[in-house]
């Protein structure tokens, strides 16, 4: 069964390729959904999956791309399934 989570990650996560590494990460698993950068220097994940495939990628948020300083994940299920074809990154 498909199920949706936000995730938010705080530290220093922005211009250190973040976005890239999650959207790649993302697909590995095959999930759906989006991550961006957000004004208050967080960046948001939406993904949608196999819960397993899910939780390796909320895992995989507190480590990061390699010059990233996750200090903290906040996770969150939501109740509502998007229709997304496929992971993307967007742009503010």
């Amino acid at each position: 069964m498909e199920k949706a989570i936000q995730i938010v990650v705080s530290g220093k996560v922005q211009g250190v390729f973040f976005r890239k590494n999650t959207y790649q990460k993302a697909g590995e698993l095959g999930l759906k959904g989006f991550v961006s950068n957000q004004k208050d220097g967080t960046v948001k994940i939406i993904a949608q999956g196999d819960k397993m495939k899910l939780k390796a990628l909320v895992e995989w948020c507190y480590q990061g791309p390699p010059n990233s300083i996750v200090e903290k994940v906040d996770v969150i299920e939501l109740t509502t399934l998007h229709q997304y074809e496929k992971f993307e990154i967007h742009y503010l």
